[in-house]
């Protein structure tokens, strides 16, 4: 599989700026380029939102439940280390019709948050389980037009045949410019909002397809993940635009080397401590794997991680590890990794001792909650 992009670097660096020159040069610039391998330019004199820190990941249905969001801000508003939630989201919800959006639901939590001086992340799911049964992972015209190839691909686990979920076919260039339609339109409405902290998509595995897929299928999806990375940077100039990676271990270099020519933030969606995909070094067992990349990161672009329901259960994904403490993810996230910003899934048995470990010395000292606030070099300025 090959990534072929040209990019052109963004490293100025500025330490202060004022919030009233955000939105003065902060304007979002026009749909541009939205193919693999063209030359992105990304934005160079633009200061990012940045309140890096600890943030609550919801959990279904609770985004739309009044009650379930009366207990989240209630746990916002004793827990002042608490900067802000994540709300994931399908495309279906956000465009039900070709070029019909609806963002009605994240203004309504803005709406809120701001009250409480709380800051909203999106996420942007490319694949679903079928252990979540939700919204439908794509609009109805996309699952439903030949254009797009139906949209969706079934996908299984690596050592099972059964299907786990269903992912995007990213392939399709025609789904990809949807998708990035997806993005202008996000970028327009949330981009200047001072509480609209970030946005950003889920991991680049793409899980065991059910489907005969063909090489160029196959980097093309790889390949469209990167432009769409690209697009989400250009129509969020002042916003922090990250991407989840974990697998293919062979692409990660791709991923991280456009990371850093265009400051966009790099994830990934677990803190399994002892998962041996994800701890890989170039020297024993290349290509390295993802954890390798955080600390070369540090100070260079902005850092992030999540910590699943799985993550509180167990060390490693096969669950042939020991449960965790807190204390240990904690440790982890901060001192291997490193990174600016943690989001907390709030699983109902283990976000308790979530909570009690943010009313910690360690984690009440600073805004950032003891994690790393040092505005990356690759940002133009870090405004608060």
């Amino acid at each position: 599989m090959r990534i072929e992009i040209s990019l052109s670097s963004a490293a100025k660096q500025m330490r202060t700026a004022s919030i009233a020159l955000l939105f003065a040069i902060g304007m979002v610039l026009p749909w541009g380029m939205a193919h693999a391998g063209a030359v992105f330019i990304p934005p160079v004199d633009n200061p990012i939102k940045w309140h890096p820190g600890h943030y609550v990941t919801l959990v279904s249905p609770g985004p739309n439940n009044p009650w379930y969001m009366k207990q989240v801000y209630s746990e916002l508003k004793e827990t002042p280390t608490l900067r802000g939630i994540t709300i994931r989201y399908r495309w279906s919800e956000l465009e039900s019709a070709k070029g019909v959006y609806d963002f009605s639901a994240i203004d309504e939590h803005l709406k809120e948050l701001t009250i409480h001086k709380k800051r909203l992340i999106i996420l942007l799911e490319l694949k679903s389980s079928v252990d979540y049964p939700q919204a439908e992972l794509v609009p109805d015209y996309v699952k439903a037009g030949t254009l797009y190839e139906g949209g969706l691909f079934p996908y299984s686990g690596w050592r099972s045949t059964g299907i786990k979920g269903y992912g995007i076919k990213l392939w399709n260039p025609l789904v990809r410019d949807r998708l990035v339609a997806l993005m202008r339109e996000l970028g327009s409405r949330f981009n200047s909002h001072p509480y609209f902290e970030g946005v950003g998509l889920t991991e680049t595995s793409m899980g065991k397809p059910l489907i005969t897929l063909s090489n160029a299928q196959i980097d093309g999806y790889y390949n469209n993940i990167i432009s769409i990375n690209q697009q989400m940077r250009q129509h969020f100039p002042n916003t922090m635009v990250f991407q989840f990676v974990n697998y293919p271990r062979q692409l990660i270099a791709s991923f991280v080397n456009n990371m850093k020519k265009t400051g966009i933030a790099l994830g990934c969606p677990d803190v399994f401590l002892d998962e041996p995909g994800l701890f890989y070094d170039a020297t024993r067992n290349p290509p390295e794997g993802i954890y390798s990349y955080y600390p070369e990161l540090s100070g260079k672009i902005p850092l992030t991680v999540q910590i699943e329901k799985a993550n509180y259960e167990n060390t490693r994904f096969d669950r042939k590890g020991y449960q965790p403490t807190i204390s240990e993810l904690l440790a982890f996230a901060r001192h291997e990794l490193d990174v600016n910003y943690i989001f907390w899934t709030r699983s109902p048995d283990y976000f308790p001792s979530v909570l009690k470990a943010m009313s910690w010395k360690n984690q009440t000292r600073d805004a950032a909650g003891g994690l790393n606030a040092t505005c990356p070099s690759t940002y133009f300025a870090c405004v608060d």
